[in-house]
């Protein structure tokens, strides 16, 4: 059985929503993920933060043109009254609910109750649509399976037993329809897997049934070796490894969550990439397998903040490193990058909610220089560092200011730090020198 998921933009119109139905109505049985249609999260994030400004008839005026949204879409979508009349009674319930969020007290869990909307209303309208259109399916909510440890990290056993239990509790179907995105915490209490995360709810999905394969349906050919938005002319690239895609996706490649192939690697479940405007084009195949060496795709992390950590007495005593690295730890924030000298240490972070608190602890023991808004070039190729055409991305010095480089730290891997006003110009130059194999 194979695990498809389709996103926002896939189930962003009813034109769309009939290309879903047109690509899973094959007669073959398998799990689809849905994220909440196009724009809707972005809605619901932003009523969240009117109620926590206290933003009350702002956050319900956003939640009744939503609603009104909505309901012209059912009417597009479902001609069957009494389908039509079912699904605008779970949408009214949903956007009643909104409303009475209005009246509460914020918290984080009232704001993650809100954004899971998104996804409930769009698993709900299209298993109602494909009802309609005589495809057998069923409704498993995620909220019954999917659930995440103390730690934030899927609770795969639980999420295993569970699943079967509402899998096989459910009516005998074809398609079964499950919601991305949402989930339960350790507590009971909902939750997510962040933005973008229906990436990642099938794969959990994909490895707790051992999948045959997992699709990831989006809006483009699969993943590209050069960022489309700010580079002409970028081709997709048809095979992956599980690292080089991990890297890519940690390092910017917008088209998957970053931890998209964690769950499948062990069981070498291959994740395919593919275009629901264009489902006829190959994609991406991601799997053990390494295809091409050298430079394969180049992707770039913005909002990257560069630490510099200089002390000549300390830094080569015995434990200097250690507590530099724990006082990241005390704040759980994690590094990017790292590069050391005899005399200091430049590191990078992405998460700045803490930075004020790190520097003063970091100030007691080090001079301090901070860097802000950088970002973080990162080249993606199997054993890249050992080819003999790498040599062409250090062409990029002559044009471009690099504030680091880790080189060595992974086979598959070199990240360029630098100033995110340079970032298009570098990724253009560097898309030249790799992959136009221009004569300089």
């Amino acid at each position: 059985m194979k695990v498809l998921k389709f996103g926002g933009t896939s189930v962003g119109s009813v034109k769309n929503m009939s290309n879903v139905k047109s690509i899973i109505n094959d007669g073959e049985k398998k799990v689809v993920v849905l994220s909440a249609m196009s724009g809707t999260t972005n809605q619901l994030v932003s009523i969240a933060q009117d109620i926590a400004n206290n933003q009350s008839n702002e956050a319900i005026d956003k939640i009744n043109k939503l609603h009104e949204t909505y309901f012209i879409t059912i009417d597009n979508l479902l001609q069957n009254k009494e389908l039509n009349e079912d699904v605008k009674t779970y949408v009214s319930g949903v956007f009643n609910f909104l409303v009475e969020c209005t009246y509460k007290t914020f918290s984080e869990h009232l704001e993650n109750e809100i954004v899971a909307q998104g996804e409930l209303l769009s698993t709900y309208m299209f298993n109602s649509y494909l009802v309609q259109e005589g495809v057998k399916s069923a409704l498993l909510p995620a909220l019954s399976f999917m659930r995440i440890d103390e730690f934030k990290e899927p609770d795969l056993n639980y999420i295993e037993e569970n699943f079967k239990v509402v899998f096989e509790a459910a009516d005998a179907s074809q398609i079964y329809i499950t919601q991305g995105f949402i989930c339960l915490d350790n507590d009971g209490a909902i939750s997510n897997l962040q933005r973008g995360g229906s990436d990642y709810t099938a794969t959990i999905i994909g490895a707790a049934i051992k999948a045959e394969e997992v699709q990831i349906w989006t809006d483009i050919d699969g993943m590209h070796n050069n960022d489309p938005r700010y580079v002409d002319n970028t081709n997709p690239i048809s095979n992956l490894s599980f690292d080089e895609a991990a890297e890519l996706a940690y390092f910017g490649a917008k088209i998957l969550h970053p931890q998209t192939v964690t769950p499948v690697r062990a069981d070498n479940i291959p994740v395919r990439l593919k275009n629901t405007m264009n489902p006829e084009a190959y994609g991406t195949l991601i799997s053990d397998e390494t295809s091409t060496k050298g430079v394969k795709a180049i992707a770039a992390k913005d909002n990257i903040t560069a630490i510099k950590i200089k002390s000549a007495r300390m830094l080569q005593a015995h434990g200097f490193l250690k507590k530099v690295f724990e006082i990241f730890e005390t704040y759980k924030t994690s590094i990017d990058m790292i590069t050391t000298s005899e005399v200091a240490v430049s590191l990078t972070i992405d998460d700045d909610r803490n930075l004020d608190a790190i520097l003063t602890e970091l100030n007691k023991i080090a001079l301090i220089e901070v860097d802000k808004n950088q970002s973080i070039v990162c080249l993606v190729g199997h054993n890249i560092v050992n080819h003999q055409e790498t040599y062409r991305l250090f062409q990029i010095l002559q044009d471009v200011k690099i504030r680091m480089i880790s080189y060595g730290g992974s086979k598959n891997n070199i990240s360029l730090l630098i100033d995110t006003n340079d970032k298009i110009n570098t990724l253009q130059k560097l898309n030249n020198y790799l992959f136009e194999l221009v004569t300089l």
